[in-house]
């Protein structure tokens, strides 16, 4: 994303510029791994700058994860783009929700963010202001489609966010936030999928958590050769 000045500011030198992007990059990375807890004097530390040089560029630590919240929600609005284009509007739906959720469960700053008190109310009014506006279209079409029940709404989308992302939180397993994606989506349809089957869970083996024809294939087979 550019770098635009601020109202009524002169724009950046170069260098400057180039030092704002440098803390960016360091700070998606410190917040990425380290969560909200790292502070600005670890991002400084991070982009090889003096912690002089980032209080100059952002005066607090808020102003940072805002800054970097933006940055993602405009990832995030990329993605809701392609997703009103796509032709099958379940696919996109379907497709925008598992690419904010993938962002969200490897980036433990951003559920921070998103989980969170504080500013969140704020943020998630920018989302919304962005976002919406794509999103809900694309929900009416789904609906007309026959693939999305009538009765889903915007607000379901968000909160199926905020249930995913705990997940990863929760269990500490950085991809089994698909397997609970999947059965979200499948509670979404009016005829859900059940015959494809669900991403593993955790210690199980993969023909024993199929679902439909193929799961219950696996457990007669598995039957056949008891003893």
């Amino acid at each position: 994303m550019a770098e635009l000045a601020e109202p009524g500011r002169p724009p950046l030198r170069r260098d400057a510029e180039l030092n704002r992007r440098r803390l960016m990059t360091a700070a998606r990375e410190v917040f990425r791994d380290r969560g909200l807890a790292a502070t600005l004097d670890d991002v400084a530390r991070h982009a090889g700058l003096g912690v002089g040089t980032a209080y100059r560029h952002f005066s607090n630590k808020e102003e940072l994860v805002d800054a970097v919240f933006e940055d993602m929600i405009d990832q995030v609005e990329a993605s809701a783009r392609e997703a009103a284009a796509d032709p099958d509007p379940w696919h996109g739906l379907a497709s925008s929700l598992e690419k904010v959720c993938e962002l969200q469960a490897h980036d433990r700053g951003l559920r921070e963010v998103m989980l969170g008190t504080g500013k969140a109310a704020q943020r998630h009014a920018l989302v919304d202001r962005r976002i919406k506006p794509l999103v809900d279209p694309l929900i009416e079409r789904a609906k007309e489609q026959g693939a999305l029940r009538p009765d889903v709404e915007h607000l379901d989308l968000p909160m199926i966010q905020l249930m995913v992302a705990a997940v990863t939180d929760q269990t500490g397993e950085p991809d089994l936030w698909r397997r609970y994606l999947r059965l979200l989506l499948d509670g979404m349809r009016t005829q859900p999928d059940g015959t494809e089957l669900l991403p593993p869970a955790p210690g199980v083996p993969r023909h024993r958590s199929g679902c439909g024809s193929r799961g219950r294939e696996a457990d007669q087979s598995l039957k056949s050769t008891s003893p």
